[in-house]
Order: structure tokens, then sequence, then C-alpha cells
């Protein structure tokens, strides 16, 4: 009898010890799908979007950050970090996009690396990508602490879809003393866009070419005499033959060129440059 009742204790604590190790098995894998190291989830529409670490779409050996909104909404991943003020700062990481797109036909909606709060922000990632490097340039000016956010929306937007982040990176710069102003002016040739079911061919001419040369000599002479040589400007022009085919739309300005519009033609040209300003000239109307 006593044989028995040992076997049954066995038993017991055997099917015992399995449902802990179940339990710890799949509380294990809610912390790793639910573990967000500090990052903080905030949401324009509350319990909306879903974030979770995905662990089988990932770009290097650690889970990715995901954002999933089925509907419209302004989401983000931030963290608060701690920063010198008035020192420029680098925020690079990887990002992979599915079918995102804005609900209202304006720039600035999709991933991206954003300041929250502002209009801080990287370039925005929409529809179908495959991973991607991204990254953000600010100066904390009078600030201290920074909520450095990965978002899948933006400042003044919402949008759709599916995004991943990985592998964040905060890089501290240093003042540039440098008293030469280094810029860059990519004229592109030909905008050839689709508005309203029309599609608008526009050429930079000669004239136009012309025009835009004078006007960047006017511009270095002028930053040499304003500052009386404290500050000069030299500026490179580059003529792009790719065309532009989108632009962006804002309720109050119309029609404009956005930093997405034109990153894919420019990004060879300015990834490993050092210069302090771009400008783009470009036809819009006849």
């Amino acid at each position: 009898m006593i044989k028995e009742k040992s076997k049954s204790n066995k038993i017991v604590e055997f099917i015992i010890l399995i449902i802990l190790l179940i339990i710890l098995y799949f509380s294990y894998q809610y912390y790793q799908k639910n573990n967000f190291n500090d990052f903080v989830r905030s949401e324009t529409k509350p319990y909306t979007s879903k974030f979770i670490r995905d662990k089988n779409e990932k770009y290097s050996e650690k889970a990715s950050y995901k954002i999933e909104s089925l509907e419209y909404n302004d989401s983000m991943f931030y963290k608060k970090v701690k920063v010198e003020k008035n020192t420029p700062y680098k925020v690079t990481c990887m990002v992979k996009t599915k079918n995102i797109h804005s609900k209202q036909e304006q720039s600035g909606v999709g991933a991206q690396i954003s300041i929250e709060g502002t209009n801080e922000r990287s370039i925005a990632i929409s529809g179908t990508q495959d991973w991607q490097k991204i990254e953000l340039i600010f100066n904390s000016k009078n600030r201290d602490i920074v909520n450095i956010g990965f978002r899948l929306g933006g400042y003044l937007g919402e949008a759709q879809g599916e995004a991943w982040f990985s592998d964040f990176t905060l890089e501290e710069g240093i003042a540039d003393t440098n008293n030469e102003w280094k810029f860059a002016c990519f004229i592109f040739e030909t905008t050839d866009v689709n508005i309203g079911n029309n599609q608008i061919k526009l050429d930079v001419t000669q004239t136009d070419k012309k025009d835009i040369a004078d006007t960047i000599k006017r511009f270095e002479n002028s930053c040499r005499e304003l500052s009386q040589g404290k500050m000069t400007a030299k500026c490179d022009v580059y003529q792009v033959e790719t065309p532009i085919s989108k632009l962006s739309y804002d309720e109050e300005f119309g029609y404009y060129v956005a930093p997405e519009d034109i990153e894919s033609q420019i990004k060879s040209t300015i990834e490993n440059s050092d210069y302090d300003h771009i400008f783009v000239v470009v036809r819009l109307r006849r």
C-alpha cells in the first residue's frame, strides 16, 4: 500500500513538473514577443495597432520590433534618451515595410524615425520594401532629453500596413566650426507626374539652367560679402535626367517636392558626402 502511494506521488509530481515546464515555456515565449527594452508604445487610436517582437522577420540575430496597423493609425515605439544640449546627433535603423499607405495623399507619412512630439523625422517609407537603412540627423538645441521614436504614421497623418524596425544606433556628432558651407543643387530636367488622372510633363529649359547658374553664383558671392568673409558657400550642381514621377500634396500649399519623392535619384550622390544643405530645382508650371 505504501509503495503504491509513493508511486502515485511520483506520477503527480511528474505531471506538476510537466505543467510547470509548459507554463515556463509559454511565459518565455510571451516575454520574447513582448519585451520592448524600455521602449514605450504610443498610438493616436488606443488599442488599434499591434506591437510585437518578431523573431521570424528580422534583419540580424535579434528579434525585430514590429508595428502592424490594420486600420489607419499613428503608432510608434519611443524611448527617452538623455542628450547634451546644443549637440548634433544621428539616429539610424533598418526598416522593412509591407503594404504601407497613408490615409491622405500626404508626404512624411509611413515607416520612419522621428522625435516624439515634433515634426523632426527621417524619410518616410511606404509600400512594400525590403530591409533598408534610414537615418535622422537632429540637433538637441536646448533639450537634455528627447523621445526617439520608430513610427508607422506621421506627425500630421496616419498610415496602414506593417513595419519592422531593427539595429538601432545613436551617434553623437561634433559641432563643425568650418566656415565653408557645402551645398548640393540637383536640377531635375523633367517632371512627369499624374495628377487627377492627367499626365503632366514639364521640362527645365536652357534659359532656366542659365538663370539657376546665375542665382547660385550670386548666392555664393552674397554669403562671402554679407558675412565679411566669415562664411563662404560652395555649391555643386548635378543635373538629373531621371524624371520626377511623384509629387506630394498639402491642403494649404498644394503640390510640392518632398524628400521621399526624389530620395532614390539623389541617394547615391549624397550618401557618403558632407553637404550641409541640399537644394532641388524642378519645373512645376509651364
